[in-house]
């Protein structure tokens, strides 16, 4: 039985769309937003190819628009406004990006990168389409790169105002390994220039998107009990050094210095960041293109990075340093597992700080993580109608680890 659609839900229908959601010059969200997910399943509406997701949810009117604070004005709040310096983020939680096709995606990153299939979910602000996480054996923070997978996507344009490079570590001398991997699999790849005394090689996925894989001397502490193609001495350990790009970093490198992130390192045009010398997933590199173009969100761009905090107590505090300057900041949301804020760098990249937990074991033991499709206890009642509307995926066969 289908319940008529309230007059204040039907004028939400049909107000106009946002064209881009990733444009950063997008309008500011309104105060109030009687849609969401659930309750368009509730009056029954086809949520597959919706006028509204997941580019009119409350979630995404909240982080569209730039927070245009003027140079002076931040300047004074970055000055002016006390903060606990002692309180610093960890690193980087998770990368999230834009996919197409999902079975390609999950291929992609299991088979040939030998990541493991962390969660099986849906996006919660689109719950018509996928978001697959991918990491160690329980993609733990700092290991986890996820995807929105939008089937039929175009490809979209990588530019300022974007993560345009996700990077990973890898074992120093592992790098002839993955030539000879990417030449067996036909992808294309290439040796950058040594950046920072490291070597990396880049290539790109099935949808577009730049990867680089860096040696590094010092790896991060991860948990690689599970079974790939990959042996362990030559395996990815979790993020290093991702690649921002801005057209002018002067505010983003202020909003990074509210976040703890200390200036480690510069070299042709390029400035290292860190909350932690130790750790690669703690280090983000920013560079600055003052003619560069705005990046296209869609297949094959970065949607956004996150970075961690220790638990709700923390997260509230950079809640409030970053009201504090005048930016933009989404209340704190449950994502299941874990808990999340959003706001918009002045640079126009979309920001977020999560919580550690309560992680991906939160509603299936680790050893059977990524088989099942998992629902946030909101969108059980619809499960039928929601695996409906996702295409199969499934997980090829792997060969157990060796070395």
């Amino acid at each position: 039985i289908v319940r008529p659609i309230p007059p204040n839900l039907r004028a939400d229908l049909t107000r106009p769309r946002i064209a881009n959601v990733s444009d950063p010059v997008a309008q500011q969200p309104r105060d109030y937003c009687p849609l969401t997910p659930a309750t368009f399943l509730d009056f029954g509406l086809p949520i597959f190819g919706s006028p509204i997701f997941a580019t009119n949810t409350c979630v995404e009117d909240s982080l569209v628009y730039r927070a245009a604070v003027s140079d002076a004005v931040f300047g004074r709040r970055l000055t002016q406004t006390a903060y606990n310096s002692s309180v610093r983020l960890h690193g980087i939680h998770h990368i999230t990006a834009i996919a197409g096709d999902p079975q390609r995606n999950v291929d992609f990153y299991t088979q040939l990168l030998g990541l493991r299939f962390a969660k099986r979910t849906v996006n919660f602000d689109d719950p018509s389409t996928y978001h697959l996480y991918y990491g160690d054996r329980t993609g733990r923070p700092g290991t986890a790169i996820t995807f929105f997978a939008w089937p039929g996507a175009r490809r979209g344009t990588r530019g300022t105002g974007q993560v345009v490079a996700t990077s990973f570590a890898i074992p120093k001398d592992s790098l002839g390994y993955w030539k000879a991997r990417f030449d067996e699999h036909h992808i294309f790849h290439e040796v950058v220039p040594d950046r920072f005394n490291a070597t990396a090689l880049r290539f790109i996925d099935p949808d577009g998107l730049m990867l680089e894989l860096i040696e590094s001397n010092h790896l991060d502490d991860i948990d690689l009990n599970y079974e790939t193609e990959v042996p362990k001495k030559f395996a990815i350990h979790g993020f290093h050094s991702p690649t921002l790009q801005v057209q002018h970093s002067k505010k983003t490198e202020g909003v990074l210095a509210i976040l703890g992130f200390e200036l480690v390192g510069e070299e042709a045009g390029r400035k290292r960041f860190s909350v932690d010398s130790k750790l690669t997933s703690a280090s983000i590199d920013l560079v600055e293109r003052p003619d560069g173009q705005f990046g296209i969100n869609s297949a094959g761009t970065v949607h956004h990075i996150a970075f961690r905090c220790a638990d709700e107590l923390e997260q509230s505090h950079w809640r409030e340093q970053i009201a504090a300057r005048g930016l933009h900041v989404t209340p704190v949301i449950d994502r299941f597992y874990f808990h999340s804020i959003y706001f918009r760098e002045p640079g126009g990249i979309l920001f977020e700080i999560a919580t550690e937990g309560p992680g991906f074991t939160a509603d299936e033991p680790a050893e059977r993580l990524g088989e099942t499709l998992k629902l946030p206890p909101q969108y059980e009642k619809h499960r039928a109608e929601i695996e409906q509307a996702l295409p199969p995926v499934s997980v090829g066969p792997k060969t157990k680890t060796v070395g």
